[in-house]
């Protein structure tokens, strides 16, 4: 059975880049993250941070975002190459949650993910378990968001 090349072990797919705008950071803390360095440019530069930073809930939204356009994208690439149709089940959540670094106003972040392990389920017969790295990197090439999933994903075997 020839698998789409998302499901192979080592498989690397950038899935698009954002540019953190000060406005935007400002909008979304004040909707889910009201923190001073969030809210305020000014307060941010006396802060720890020492400069205007998004909140890494707003850094993680926006990796959720590109993956949901990257994933409707590709779905139609694999379309056109021929493959069976992909479906996509329930997450099995993610773990290792890490912001290693602010993203501050006016940086860009490149988001990536990375196939770990992807296995045919051992009770569900045509569906297979994807584990996955995932993160960001801001245009220094320095790692701002990371963290491990899982999806079931349905294939037919």
């Amino acid at each position: 059975m020839k698998l789409p090349p998302f499901m192979h072990e080592g498989n690397t797919v950038e899935i698009g880049s954002h540019v953190f705008e000060e406005a935007d950071i400002i909008r979304f803390a004040r909707k889910n993250d009201p923190q001073p360095f969030h809210l305020d440019p000014q307060a941010a530069r006396e802060s720890l941070f020492g400069g205007h930073c998004a909140s890494g809930w707003h850094t993680a939204s926006v990796w959720m975002r590109k993956q949901r356009d990257a994933s409707a994208i590709m779905m139609e690439e694999l379309d056109r190459q021929g493959f069976a149709k992909v479906e996509y089940g329930p997450s099995g959540g993610f773990q290792n949650l890490k912001w290693p670094r602010p993203v501050f106003a006016g940086d860009t972040v490149t988001y990536f993910n990375t196939t770990l392990a992807c296995r045919p389920s051992a009770s569900r017969p045509g569906w297979f378990v994807l584990s996955g790295r995932n993160g960001g990197n801001n245009q220094h090439g320095q790692e701002v968001l990371s963290f491990q999933s899982m999806v079931l994903l349905r294939y037919p075997a």
